[in-house]
């Protein structure tokens, strides 16, 4: 079973790379908020508190930077992606799994 797998409380798993001082990190969370995710439903990792964490992120999106985001299975990307998605229409499907 991978970490993406399953719902909490009808909500798709969410995973977000993060370091402490990040402002993507903040705004990606400031939109979940909008779209009634909780801080507690989003499961954080803390690449600046733990790099072996940065070196999994990196190998398993390719990309160095924070946030990086999955939601349910996918990996949406950062928060501009995360955004896209929202103005786009995608994102409220993509939560509720």
């Amino acid at each position: 079973m991978s970490r993406f797998d399953g719902l909490t409380a009808g909500v798709a798993r969410i995973l977000m790379y993060s370091t402490r001082v990040c402002p993507y990190c903040i705004r990606a969370e400031q939109l979940l908020a909008k779209k009634g995710i909780a801080p507690d439903q989003i499961e954080k990792i803390r690449v600046d508190e733990h790099p072996e964490q940065r070196a999994e992120m990196l190998r398993i999106t390719g990309r160095r930077s924070v946030p990086q985001i999955f939601i349910g299975d996918r990996h949406v990307g950062g928060f501009d992606d995360l955004a896209a998605l929202d103005a786009d229409g995608e994102l409220e499907p993509l939560l509720r799994g």
